[in-house]
């Protein structure tokens, strides 16, 4: 592998090059004073992983083992991870309950059964029953795999939250309690509408917001924010309590008066 990216014309990085060295020393350290015997890591990593166990046999003349597990992939067999940004984060701060849920929930169609039968513990033959539903009708499998992936990392109640936010939004519910709120504060009354959703994470960045602000992808009650400056105030709000703000196509959340 090694010798080929060297042959390449886009070459090797430093950081590159001194991955697997320091992954296998990550590995004989724990070993050394953890007495870790077993590294775990998904089919990319083996390469890594026996460097590890390599080192661990000749330094210290003891035996060591490596697993791996089937990579998680999309249809179109990349990963999916932050490498190719499609990061999915286990901590509700990086990441809620309800946009974990949503992720799940508009996954690919072909992605679905894949999921089910990796990410839950429902039975195969129900795994395989709604990985072979067609259509409109696939949308119900990605409700269970979005709930029962939800319930596993966040628990019951917060699935129970995502699953009843989503229904209000898109199906026939009514009920918005559980839709991501964010409350404005007295003291923020005035600031601009940008400042509020970088403070609370709606965006990663104001270069972000600004860019879905230019390409119409930040909505109010239905109407495009094309404005950078716009401010948090009783223009926006129109004597009402609270809106509907939209980022995208498919995420909300709901700005309150504090």
């Amino acid at each position: 592998c090694y010798k080929t990216r060297l042959a390449s014309d886009n070459g090797l990085t430093f950081f590159e090059m001194n991955y697997m060295i320091m992954q296998a020393y990550d590995f004989y350290t724990l070993h050394k004073n953890y007495n870790c015997v077993m590294e775990l890591g998904g089919d990319d990593q083996w390469s890594n992983m026996i460097a590890g166990v390599e080192l661990i046999r000749r330094k210290d003349r003891q035996p060591a083992y490596c697993m791996t597990n089937t990579l998680l992939t999309n249809s179109q067999g990349q990963k999916m991870g932050k490498t190719v940004g499609g990061a999915v984060w286990l901590d509700p701060e990086k990441f809620s309950p309800y946009d974990f849920y949503q992720y799940w929930r508009n996954i690919d169609d072909a992605d679905v059964e894949k999921c089910l039968a990796l990410l839950t513990f429902l039975p195969m033959e129900e795994v395989r029953r709604l990985g072979a539903l067609q259509g409109a009708e696939i949308n119900e499998a990605k409700k269970v795999l979005a709930y029962e992936v939800t319930k596993i990392v966040h628990g019951e109640a917060e699935a129970e939250k995502a699953k009843n936010a989503t229904e209000a939004l898109f199906g026939s519910g009514n009920n918005l309690d559980n839709v991501p709120t964010i409350t404005v504060r007295k003291d923020e009354w005035g600031c601009r509408l940008l400042d509020l959703l970088a403070e609370n994470k709606v965006i990663a960045t104001k270069s972000e917001g600004r860019r879905l602000m230019q390409q119409n992808g930040l909505s109010i009650d239905d109407a495009k924010v094309t404005d950078v400056d716009t401010l948090v105030d009783d223009a926006l709000f129109a004597d009402k309590e609270s809106l509907m703000l939209r980022k995208g196509k498919k995420k909300y959340y709901r700005l309150v008066r504090g």
